[in-house]
């Protein structure tokens, strides 16, 4: 069963990304019905995303995940997957755990069947809600846009950075770029706040310094790396060398992607949108839409990309200060878009 309505008040700060998240992004409609999952720790954002439900007037669920299963998750419960299934609209609004990864793969698998409108907003926090989901999404929307456009066209992308960035992705016209904007529609659900374009690349080739942060799990224990960057040398799309000051970083960072054979591959390639996102906060969920390159090493998003290869893991690696150039056209210069 759903749980109970959150009877506290609402965080008056709170709201406006709320609104932007139920009534611009998702455009929740009264005749539709919408799942919130979440847990204890983002209890007073889910209590926003409801308020904003209520307001629209639409039928809705909330499923708080501690009092179904107990974490980290092994798999997604099977009520929730349920209810899931019968709505036109969700939202994850939860912090991660170690190993939660594929319960969460379980849930996108229902949102990507029923075709459902998802916001995913893994390890939001409050200073997420004022700052990048406050965002003017219909401009970052307009942004994404001209970029995917010229991103279709290349044949490759050339980022550098003042840290020692050196890195070359070539890309195939048989793997799709996708536009998450904020503006979230059925063909592909879309963190929260959005602000990005991606796709899988042909090939990778270089050095990429990572002077944001790290995903996953990593990033809550590791936050911005600026004073500590892990370095990847990256051959034929998979990682050859890393290395790093932090030893604990480091072994735990190639743990991960030993994890199967695709987990050190890079499945994904991608560049930040959101121009409401101020600098690197710590939280990878924020961080990633950083105008600018991050690359994750793992799932391709295979069922968005029509990458042929899986990996039962992704990891997102962010830098800082972006040079880019598509072909031979500069696109970004010091972090700032040139288009």
């Amino acid at each position: 069963m759903p749980d109970r309505l959150f009877p506290f008040p609402v965080d008056p700060e709170l709201v406006p990304g709320a609104k932007n998240a139920i009534h611009v992004c998702l455009r929740l409609q009264p005749n539709e019905r919408m799942t919130i999952i979440t847990d204890e720790a983002s209890r007073e954002i889910a209590a926003a995303l409801q308020q904003e439900i209520e307001a629209v007037g639409a039928e809705y669920s909330v499923f708080v995940l501690e009092r179904h299963a107990q974490r980290p998750l092994k798999d997604m419960p099977a009520d929730i997957l349920a209810d899931l299934a019968t709505s036109q609209v969700s939202v994850f609004c939860a912090q991660t755990q170690t190993g939660e990864l594929g319960s969460r793969i379980q849930m996108t698998k229902v949102v990507n069947e029923k075709k459902l409108r998802h916001g995913h907003m893994v390890n939001i926090s409050r200073q997420i809600m004022v700052q990048g989901m406050r965002a003017d999404f219909h401009a970052v929307d307009a942004l994404s846009q001209r970029l995917v456009e010229k991103a279709r066209q290349a044949e490759r992308i050339t980022c550098k950075t003042p840290h020692g960035t050196e890195f070359v992705g070539e890309f195939s016209p048989y793997l799709r770029w996708i536009k998450t904007s904020g503006i979230i529609t059925t063909d592909k659900w879309g963190n929260l706040p959005g602000g990005e374009i991606f796709t899988s690349p042909f090939n990778t080739n270089g050095i990429f310094i990572v002077d944001g942060v790290v995903g996953d799990y990593l990033c809550q224990k590791y936050g911005d790396l600026k004073t500590t960057p892990l370095r990847l040398e990256v051959k034929n799309n998979r990682i050859v060398d890393m290395q790093c000051e932090n030893d604990e970083l480091l072994r735990e960072f190639r743990d991960y992607t030993s994890t199967d054979e695709n987990s050190n591959r890079v499945g994904e390639f991608a560049i930040g949108t959101n121009t409401a996102c101020p600098g690197v906060i710590g939280q990878i969920l924020q961080d990633e839409k950083i105008p600018g390159i991050h690359i994750a090493f793992g799932h391709p998003y295979s069922e968005h990309t029509g990458q042929p290869w899986i990996s039962k893991t992704h990891i997102d690696c962010v830098g800082r200060d972006f040079d880019i150039w598509f072909d031979k056209e500069q696109v970004m210069a010091g972090g700032k878009f040139l288009i």
